[in-house]
């Protein structure tokens, strides 16, 4: 059993991994969730059940939460959590595209304190625990240095252009892209590659939770969309949409919405 969290999580993202190669591009039976919560795939359910069996067997004091297991309160008596997607981005692992990871965390008393996204597919695993660097296989990553909105590469999805979300009424001059992983926009903000990440929408936490820390840890602010840290393992585990960036230009990007 791998001592510290980190090592546990590693190792479980690439066991995951491996399950999830097996269904890939192998028309996998996709049903839909109940109240519109979009499919699930049979490879969402394999990767879930190693998981909750794995982490489990590794950390029984810990509670679970988790995209495809019924809530159950009773992790709230847990000082430590799990917060796991299985698999984040399902659309994407539908249609054959690379984009889909495994977003597994460790939340203590509201914070993520290990966090691991592994994209399978492209062999990329962003790690990071609570005081330590962010990495991309094993390397320092750090985020960008732009402060300013003008001219920042955003990932975000359409519905956030909406007239009704920015003061002005029209949102600011970035330019935007998207990609179907909330884990790996996280990421991509950390690394660099992208200046900043913005959702609107309530986020749920097993979406976000390890993409937080690995781009807190690379030197971006994260927040909800109001300017609050995210609290995890949380009763309601949703937060207020999400906004990532370098400090600066997180400032100008925030104030450029609607409160309230």
């Amino acid at each position: 059993m791998p001592a510290n969290d980190l090592a546990l999580l590693t190792e479980a993202a690439m066991a995951a991994g491996g399950i999830a190669r097996r269904f890939w591009r192998q028309r996998p039976e996709v049903w839909d969730k109940p109240g519109g919560a979009g499919p699930v795939t049979e490879a969402d359910l394999a990767v879930n059940a190693m998981l909750h069996a794995e982490l489990g067997a590794a950390r029984p004091g810990y509670g679970w939460l988790s995209e495809e297991t019924p809530d159950d309160p009773v992790r709230l008596g847990h000082a430590k959590s799990f917060i796991v997607d299985p698999i984040d981005g399902t659309r994407a692992f539908i249609e054959g595209d690379t984009s889909f990871a495994h977003s597994l965390a460790v939340a203590e008393d509201g914070e993520v304190t290990a966090a691991v996204v592994y994209l399978p597919m492209k062999d990329a695993l962003y790690a990071a625990t609570r005081g330590g660097a962010a990495t991309l296989n094993g390397q320092p990553i750090s985020a960008s240095a732009r402060t300013r909105t003008r001219g920042a590469t955003l990932l975000t999805s359409k519905p956030s252009l909406a007239p009704d979300h920015w003061k002005d009424g029209t949102p600011p001059p970035f330019r935007r892209e998207f990609r179907a992983s909330l884990a790996w926009r996280l990421c991509l903000v950390a690394e660099g590659r992208f200046d900043a990440m913005l959702t609107l929408r309530p986020t749920w936490e097993w979406d976000i939770a390890a993409g937080d820390l690995i781009a807190r840890q690379a030197g971006a602010r994260v927040t909800d969309r109001t300017g609050r840290a995210i609290a995890y393992n949380s009763p309601d585990p949703r937060a207020a949409g999400v906004i990532a960036a370098p400090e600066r230009l997180w400032r100008d990007l925030q104030g450029a919405l609607v409160q309230g």
